[in-house]
């Protein structure tokens, strides 16, 4: 018997293959799904089932493309009517080898969602462990905000669920979730990817609400974000997604190559550091650091416009198709040869952030100096702490809300360390926004020097 949990670095996502005597399943599993069947393979098994714990929202399912692969049988839960695959209902039970693998219906993330519990059968027929999808994490439990009306609902199911579905499996039973920390999925998720049931129960702070009423009221009370590309994202996961293929390398363009595309309508993804897009870009250019493409790269670009790359090097290339295929952009048509030194050697235009340190930033609120300070974290990171006069607003909806800052003002982007802030002040730039500037180290800065907080 073998389990191996895959990890999909940005959207912490988890999925996993298990198997024993020469079959194997896989639970969730990513896009570019080539990891399995090597896995497989490494294991002397072929995957004959793949299991969906639910229509996920943050990224492409990648069960199609592994079923065209492998031949195995694509598993759901049967309360949502989707267009491949099978439903499943709650004691359906699948054997491989000594592995069971049987499913309990547990909603509340999403209406259809199901775990999967783990037997070994060659041992016991009692649970070993847990595949939870978006049910229950380490250290928190699924969003319950994705049906408008319902959220009291979902939350309810959710609860449920989990008191009344997982935790019942006992103390040892091992958790198996689909996310780790990081994702858009939670709040609060461990940074710990191992678990069990006992563990969970004592320490995670969602399960200490074991009153179903209190439960439902935090869940409600609870802030997340929806990035646009997550209604594609629902779309894609009901219908099936268009066939990926292998993923392919976009050809390398001289800068006048580069340039007659965007005169052609691409968009420029600079996936650069921040520290080098603040030096010279591209203007018009959209700046998301590499590791934060699949977490923001869905507020900005259109899945359906052509997409050219400013890397530092090569390597960053394939890195950054891989992140963009995972969230359904597949339309990356080139990247710019020898990146921006390309650019400017021959001569092309480009622009600058100027950067600012932290020191100098509380000097001005200090001085009362008038300047605008955009604090573009989530609303928790704002409310547990932010410099005084700071504004508000998440960089994943900044574009949404340009009309909130002024114009005519001095605008320096803050966020947790000036990743996020390069992400807004290269918005603001392509909007027109002449005077920006951003905050680098931002708040780690301040916890490593000290500033004044306000909460």
């Amino acid at each position: 018997m073998f389990l191996e949990k895959i990890k999909s670095e940005g959207l912490a996502h988890l999925s996993y293959i298990v198997g024993d005597q020469g079959k194997a399943a896989v639970i969730d599993p990513r896009r570019d799904c080539q990891v399995y069947i090597q896995v497989a393979e490494q294991q002397g098994a072929q995957i004959t089932h793949i299991f969906e714990t639910h229509r996920n929202e943050d990224y492409v399912v990648g069960s199609l493309e592994l079923a065209s692969l492998t031949g195995a049988e694509i598993l759901h839960g049967k309360a949502l009517p989707f267009k491949y695959g099978t439903g499943v209902s709650e004691g359906d039970v699948f054997e491989l080898g000594s592995v069971r693998l049987t499913v309990l219906e547990t909603p509340g993330h999403t209406y259809e969602s199901i775990s999967i519990v783990l037997a070994d059968t060659s041992f016991s027929d009692d649970p070993l462990g847990v595949f939870t999808g978006d049910a229950l994490f380490i250290g928190d439990v699924g969003r319950t905000d994705f049906f408008p009306g319902k959220e009291k609902e979902a939350a309810g199911l959710l609860h449920d669920s989990i008191f009344g579905k997982l935790l019942p499996l006992g103390e040892h039973v091992h958790v198996y979730p689909g996310h780790g920390a990081g994702s858009v999925c939670g709040m609060g998720i461990a940074a710990r990817e191992f678990s069990t049931m006992g563990y969970e129960r004592r320490h995670n702070p969602l399960l200490k609400l074991t009153d179903r009423s209190d439960f439902i009221e935090h869940k409600i009370r609870e802030h997340h974000y929806l990035p646009p590309y997550f209604r594609l994202m629902e779309v894609y996961n009901l219908e099936g997604p268009p066939p990926l293929g292998s993923l392919k390398t976009p050809a390398p363009h001289s800068a006048d190559q580069f340039s007659q595309k965007m005169k052609g309508g691409m968009a420029v993804l600079d996936v650069r550091s921040a520290e080098a897009y603040s030096g010279a870009h591209i203007p018009g250019s959209l700046a998301i650091p590499l590791e934060m493409v699949p977490a923001f790269a869905g507020y900005f670009l259109d899945p359906r416009q052509d997409m050219g790359l400013v890397v530092e090097h090569q390597a960053q290339v394939e890195k950054a198709v891989t992140y963009l295929s995972r969230i359904g952009h597949d339309r990356v048509s080139a990247y710019l040869v020898r990146g921006m030194m390309e650019w400017e050697t021959r001569g092309r235009k480009y622009d600058q952030i100027p950067s600012v340190h932290v020191d100098e930033v509380v000097r001005r609120i200090n001085h009362g100096e008038h300047f605008i300070l955009l604090d573009v974290r989530s609303i928790n990171e704002f409310r547990g702490g932010h410099l005084p006069g700071a504004r508000h607003i998440y960089a994943g909806e900044l574009e949404a809300n340009l009309e909130k800052v002024p114009r005519d003002s001095l605008v320096t982007t803050f966020c947790g360390s000036g990743q996020r802030g390069v992400i807004a002040a290269s918005i603001l730039k392509k909007h027109g926004f002449e005077r920006v500037e951003n905050c680098l180290g931002s708040m780690a800065a301040c916890a490593a020097l000290g500033c004044p907080i306000h909460y």
